[in-house]
């Protein structure tokens, strides 16, 4: 990855654990205060019910005349019954003082409950509950959610890692295909640029310009006007043009004698037959669609073979002689910056804007391609 892919790398999966721990932790927090609240009220429910019990049992001792007897309590609970005088009659108290009122309450790691239900019966005044159960059971409540926190938090960090890796990928192909189309576009205007410098070097040199000069000067400057005709749609193609009714076959013929000289650069033969069609779509449109089509057609065939262009009852076709397309890649040749092959260049962007135009205004694509052999596209413009 570069730096820039890096610094987005990161800063995604800086952002998701970050995001994720802080809800991680507000969860964590609800369940615990939520849990810790249920203990509370757990634990008060339980010690209230004990006082009830045993304050019911002394009622019942005094009022029956029988002496009172011991009552079980959990193991976690301490029983102390408190006289009318404050002193202690039974068990044990953790308080240092005697209450002198009834209620709920804590102290020192105790949840103590003080009920004054007996009322005075067999001389007692307060039947009192004391047990530290809670606090062990919070403690063990907190380090369950301390720990399941630290295992989830653990299990989203790998979450956010993988993410993040699906997250950039198509982030980096996207980024390898504009370096790679600036690879290439840097290397076709290397050509015609290098092409130009020298013809014009050459010319200055002599002082004259021969007919030979000139052509390349004229092909060099068309390639260049081709490669910025695709950036232009590329950038533009959502600008409007007005669709106007032309002939097709006129279109082909113009575009036709624009590639000739490129094609005669290469000893190669033009066959054109057209027959007159019309359609309605922007001739600058229709110029892109057969200028991408016508240079493929040059720049993919050897020297000395025949391009054939026609135009029958409306369908269009050109066919070469050139190196094929194998069927493999036939269906992904029309995506932008997608090649199917690293022969003479290129920048992955002609058939594209063909797809693209042809889509537009409702023409359709037929490919015929033999490896080795050559390819032919019909375009259908009834």
């Amino acid at each position: 990855m570069n730096n820039l892919e890096k610094k987005s790398f990161y800063s995604f999966l800086g952002l998701y654990i970050v995001s994720s721990f802080l809800f991680l932790m507000l969860i964590g927090y609800w369940y615990y205060i939520a849990q810790k609240n249920a203990l509370e009220n757990e634990m008060h429910y339980k010690l209230q019910h004990i006082t009830d019990v045993k304050s019911g049992d002394i009622i019942m001792s005094h009022m029956q005349g029988t002496v009172l007897e011991k009552m079980p309590v959990p193991k976690d609970v301490i029983l102390a019954l408190i006289s009318s005088d404050g002193t202690i009659v039974d068990g044990k108290l953790i308080l240092d003082k005697v209450p002198k009122k009834s209620g709920y309450f804590h102290k020192n790691g105790y949840e103590i409950f003080v009920s004054d239900a007996p009322r005075e019966h067999l001389n007692i005044k307060y039947v009192v509950a004391q047990s530290n159960a809670l606090v062990k059971e919070l403690d063990a409540l907190l380090s369950l959610v301390v720990r399941v926190m630290v295992i989830v938090a653990l299990l989203l960090a790998i979450i956010a890692w993988v993410l993040s890796k699906l997250f950039m990928k198509p982030v980096r192909q996207k980024v390898e295909q504009i370096e790679r189309f600036i690879n290439d576009v840097t290397h076709e205007l290397n050509t015609p640029i290098t092409s130009l410098s020298m013809s014009t070097n050459l010319a200055l040199k002599k002082g004259e310009y021969s007919e030979k000069t000139l052509k390349n000067i004229s092909i060099s400057t068309r390639q260049l006007y081709d490669i910025y005709s695709s950036l232009t749609y590329l950038n533009f193609s959502d600008k409007e043009e007005i669709d106007e009714v032309i002939d097709i076959a006129a279109v082909l013929e113009k575009s036709c004698h624009y590639y000739m000289p490129l094609c005669e650069s290469k000893r190669m033969l033009m066959k054109v037959d057209l027959e007159p069609f019309t359609f309605k779509i922007p001739e600058s449109q229709l110029k892109l669609l057969y200028g991408n089509l016508i240079g493929n057609a040059i720049k993919y065939s050897p020297a000395n073979s025949t391009i054939s262009l026609s135009i029958k009852d409306g369908i269009f076709s050109i066919k070469d002689e050139g190196i094929g397309i194998e069927a493999s890649k036939q269906n992904m040749i029309f995506e932008k910056f997608k090649r199917s092959t690293e022969y003479s260049g290129g920048f992955g962007v002609g058939l594209s804007i063909v797809k693209s135009i042809c889509d537009e205004y409702d023409i359709r694509i037929e490919l015929k391609s033999i490896l080795d052999k050559g390819t032919e596209f019909k375009l259908f413009f009834q």
